[in-house]
């Protein structure tokens, strides 16, 4: 495979995205000799879906894998029962081995919406972490200290709060760190809030006798509500998500992420986002820029096509107010409100039916369901509406 040295790619590539570089001159001599790169990125499956957020450092994977480098993509199988402490503000609950092997089932194929996948390296961290024993442990544990560790800003936090702090989430960066030892990278890839456990990485490869690995650190991306993009908040836009519902998300966030979405979410050319910019500032609606945003990101995830349906059932369905002519339908096993909207799969539950009739957000036929009204009936032909993006008619 043949290695590229594009002097302005190399550039973006450590430009773009990226808030810190840890040995940037190392990584940059090598670059641009033309020394093929291993370049680790881990992902835990401690949700089943793939989320913007997490496209952040995939999409510079795949800079890398574009360039000619191979890359290495981890499923945490392991260490996302163990879970990541390092964006939490309090402990993260263990998973169970059944609950992560579910929420993995799809991620290959998630991965490779972005990524070449047959160019791939796949591994799973459960290979080698599953079959270490205590003493094996023992000696990664032995290269850090404790102080190291609580010095960490959300874990000083919780312990001066008087928060509880378990064992089980120092282990952590040992296993992350000892990943890179596994599978040699020469590079690994990450978020800023996983800083400590990327510089593990790099010490645990010293000890082993491998050269230490260069880091890239890009930011955090915020989701639908301005907080950060979290699985665990509900306020993802997952690249599975329907194109629909992709492009209604991504024109629900606030005006002041379009430029760091345009930058971290796409790969749109820096000179055109830069003109979006100076529209933006000159006075062009926002809403214009970003349903541009949008129609790039599901085209990105599925087609030009549906990406140009999707903006069109946008503008007839929320800036028209019109119900739009196809819809999913459902036969409810009981014809009242509360069924239809979990049958049609608009609510996840009838708790969850029951929270957005109580707060406003449901009408049958443009007709507000009153609070309380759960067992309001509903008939065949009748349109029922969440929100302003999710309908289903009954049938």
């Amino acid at each position: 495979m043949k290695v590229f040295t594009d002097a302005k790619k190399i550039a973006e590539l450590l430009e773009r995205g990226v808030d810190e570089v840890i040995n940037r001159e190392n990584l940059e001599e090598k670059l641009k000799s033309g020394q093929m790169l291993r370049v680790k990125l881990g992902i835990d499956p401690t949700s089943p879906n793939i989320h913007l957020g997490r496209s952040i450092p995939l999409l510079k994977l795949r800079d890398f894998q574009d360039l000619g480098h191979q890359v290495v993509f981890i499923i945490g199988d392991f260490t996302g029962v163990i879970g990541d402490t390092s964006d939490k503000s309090s402990e993260r609950p263990m998973l169970s081995k059944a609950q992560v092997k579910k929420n993995m089932k799809d991620y290959v194929e998630q991965a490779a919406k972005i990524l070449d996948i047959k160019k791939c390296e796949v591994h799973y961290n459960s290979k080698w972490l599953g079959k270490m024993n205590f003493a094996e442990v023992g000696e990664l544990a032995d290269q850090f200290s404790l102080a190291e560790f609580i010095a960490r800003e959300n874990i000083k936090k919780r312990l001066d709060a008087g928060t509880r702090v378990s064992l089980r989430e120092i282990l952590y960066p040992l296993m992350q760190g000892y990943d890179s030892v596994a599978i040699k990278a020469d590079v690994e890839l990450g978020g800023t809030d996983q800083r400590f456990n990327l510089l593990a990485g790099r010490k645990l490869q010293e000890k082993f006798g491998q050269a230490s690995q260069d880091i890239i650190m890009g930011p955090i991306l915020e989701g639908t509500d301005g907080r950060k993009m979290s699985s665990s908040w509900g306020n993802t836009i997952n690249i599975t998500a329907e194109p629909n519902d992709m492009f209604g998300k991504v024109m629900s966030i606030g005006d002041d992420l379009i430029m760091k979405y345009f930058t971290l979410a796409t790969r749109v050319s820096l000179e055109e986002v830069k003109k979006y910019e100076i529209k933006l500032k000159k006075g062009e609606n926002p809403r214009d820029i970003k349903a541009r945003l949008a129609y790039e990101i599901v085209r990105m995830y599925y087609s030009e096509k549906e990406a140009k349906q999707a903006q069109e059932y946008f503008v007839s369905t929320f800036s028209k107010k019109e119900v739009p002519n196809e819809m999913p339908e459902v036969k409810p096993s009981v014809y009242d409100v509360v069924t239809a909207l979990v049958e049609g799969k608009i609510c996840k539950s009838k708790s969850e039916a029951r929270q957005n009739i109580d707060q406003g957000g449901v009408k049958i036929n443009d007709v507000k369901v009153e609070a309380k009204g759960y067992g309001t009936a509903v008939k065949k032909g009748d349109v029922i509406q969440k929100g302003s993006r999710f309908f289903v008619r009954v049938k």
